[in-house]
């Protein structure tokens, strides 16, 4: 599709904020027929018996506005898996609050707590929404990075990061796009900095039980004075291998949560009747699921290490997500987006240039992520053409 020039009455707001990097890849790999290890759609469905759940709310009628809040049975459901994973006790009327996707909850949180010219905090490389949703509120970020080769959180960095403009820091553990786990001393550091700047902390943890090797998520939440001041956001979709259902949640103290509310009425209101119920089951009778994905993306994770190792990259084995990443400059170049949009010519296969997860070009121009979620045969051929192709510039 060719590109279409900003209309100038376009609100300030949006200006500068360019097209999401995964539908552009995405929409790359379809019209070149290429293999797509770029985006983080599993190309597997969770559960049959959650589809068959969604599909009995459907025959039941459930088909008009949900709660603007959540179906109560979803509430419920996110209250107990809160509970039985982490100890942390949620009344489901008021600290639980359902959305269309961690996405929108992301979004109304920063619209709830960030007014213009207030600083956020985000660890670096972000989510792309981080960065358009942050703008939108009118906020200024302040990125914390993730440097190469271990991907660990600076404390002395964090705490540089703060000024008095800072109002809230956005935490994204399991981390996308490197894969990182923040383990209890980061995240005590975190809190440490929020607790005696009185900032609010909104966690993005929709990638919680995708975990590997033996390692544990933390909530934020659970560290002490941390309940108070952490809006905690997750969803079905990478849990349960649902992306498309668009079904998130965000929980902590009932203040917080109808602060963020307040915002998300006006963004969806409601959304996904019948699929509410259907994510409700899904947490209290699958939870077995969770386990057993992270198992098998482990196994994909190590598959597709070993596979790209193999070709001459740089690789960073991921502690959990979806996602490798890679440098590619041995191959000669110095610009991911480069390499990525020669690969599909080269070798049938899209990945995704990090570069546009970081406000740090240095840090993130050569580096590249690949998505494992997908079917072992498709990991094995995208690995199979990769070695196949001349990858070099």
């Amino acid at each position: 599709m060719a590109a279409i020039d900003p209309d100038p009455r376009m609100a300030s707001r949006l200006q500068g904020i360019p097209p999401t990097i995964f539908s552009e890849m995405s929409a790359l790999a379809v019209r070149t027929g290429a293999l797509n290890l770029g985006q983080g759609f599993p190309d597997q469905d969770g559960p049959a018996s959650v589809v068959e759940a969604a599909v009995a709310a459907l025959r039941e009628g459930r088909n008009q506005y949900a709660p603007g809040a959540g179906v109560p049975e979803l509430r419920e459901a996110v209250a107990q898996h809160q509970a039985a994973h982490y100890g942390v006790e949620l009344d489901p009327t008021r600290e639980v609050l359902v959305t269309t996707g961690a996405t929108e909850a992301i979004a109304a949180a920063i619209l709830a707590f960030v007014n213009p010219g207030d600083e956020v905090v985000v660890l670096e490389p972000f989510y792309d929404s981080y960065v358009a949703t942050i703008q939108m509120a009118g906020g200024v970020r302040r990125p914390v990075t993730l440097r190469s080769p271990d991907f660990r959180l600076d404390v002395d960095e964090l705490r540089a990061a703060v000024t008095d403009r800072t109002t809230a820091v956005l935490v994204n553990s399991p981390h996308n796009p490197t894969g990182t786990v923040l383990d209890r001393n980061e995240l005590e550091a975190i809190a440490a900095v929020a607790r005696e700047h009185d900032l609010v902390v909104i966690t993005d943890e929709v990638y919680e039980h995708l975990v590997f090797d033996d390692r544990a998520h933390v909530p934020l939440c659970t560290l002490d004075g941390m309940w108070d001041r952490t809006v905690s956001i997750s969803s079905a979709g990478k849990t349960f291998s649902f992306t498309g259902w668009k079904v998130g949640w965000v929980t902590g103290p009932a203040s917080l949560v109808r602060a963020v509310e307040s915002a998300k009425q006006w963004l969806t209101f409601s959304s996904g009747a019948p699929l509410q119920p259907a994510i409700a089951y899904a947490l209290t009778k699958e939870s077995a699921f969770y386990g057993r994905l992270a198992a098998e993306l482990q196994d994909k994770r190590d598959l597709l290490c070993d596979g790209l190792r193999s070709l001459d990259v740089d690789v960073w084995v991921p502690e959990g997500t979806y996602f490798v990443t890679t440098d590619v400059r041995r191959y000669g170049y110095a610009d991911g987006l480069e390499f990525c949009l020669a690969l599909p010519e080269r070798a049938g296969v899209v990945a995704i240039p990090s570069q546009f997860f970081y406000d740090d070009a240095d840090e993130g121009r050569h580096k590249v992520r690949w998505a494992f979620c997908k079917d072992r045969a498709v990991v094995d051929e995208g690995l199979r053409r990769l070695a196949a192709a001349d990858l070099y510039a």
